[in-house]
């Protein structure tokens, strides 16, 4: 089942998104500001965002600029081709004015899942006993699933991505900057003792070797 998260500050329009989702068999998140979208995105993964621009305490804009990984339609007042344009190169994959219309708000959707769902297809990641999966930040080890936090899984995407290479921590961090919020060198630290702690949790190799002094790299 396919989750969307709402971001809309409007009561009665929110509530007209989410029942609209519900009844074509979406799962569904609900935020009501900028703020709270960003927190609930720190715990959960979703296929994609409706997001408004006009948002209390962080803008839609802002929420756009800090989402990398999640295609975004944009639900607006906002009418201005100025608007449009610089959401859309600001990385937001589509943008419907309101008043909208559901049934082509609906077929909007259908296109980036679809689109999404190709590239989750051919990104996932495979490595020995381990399979990282694109479309819901899941790694799979020796066939058990295993959640991953939104840093955690960019983590582990950049060191799998280049398994016999030496990764420093500045370019791990640089790598990671774009799918995450900020993380420094004693964070990232934290977050690769979480990975290899719960790969433990299925298998006693080891899947990631610290060199000391440069950086991460995995384990031949």
């Amino acid at each position: 089942m396919n989750k969307i998260l709402i971001v809309e500050d409007d009561i009665s329009i929110h509530n007209i998104l989410e029942e609209l989702l519900k009844k074509e068999d979406y799962l569904t998140y609900n935020a009501y500001s900028g703020t709270e979208a960003l927190l609930l995105l720190e715990k959960e993964s979703v296929d994609l965002i409706l997001l408004d621009l006009m948002l209390p305490a962080i803008s839609g804009e802002e929420i756009i600029e800090k989402i990398k990984d999640t295609p975004i339609i944009v639900l607006s007042a906002k009418i201005s081709s100025e608007d449009k344009v610089n959401c859309l190169m600001s990385g937001a994959n589509d943008y419907i004015t309101k008043p909208f219309d559901s049934k082509e708000l609906l077929a909007r959707i259908e296109v980036q899942l679809r689109s999404k769902n190709k590239s989750s297809i051919m990104e996932t990641l495979k490595y020995k006993d381990l399979e990282l999966l694109n479309d819901n930040h899941t790694l799979l080890i020796c066939g058990n699933k295993v959640n991953l936090t939104k840093t955690e899984y960019a983590i582990l995407k950049h060191l799998l991505l280049n398994p016999h290479q030496v990764i420093t921590k500045n370019k791990l961090l640089d790598l990671i900057s774009t799918d995450t919020e900020d993380c420094d060198e004693n964070s990232l630290r934290v977050h690769i003792s979480n990975i290899r702690k719960k790969i433990r949790d299925y298998t006693e190799k080891e899947y990631i070797e610290s060199i000391w002094g440069i950086g991460f790299k995995i384990k031949d």
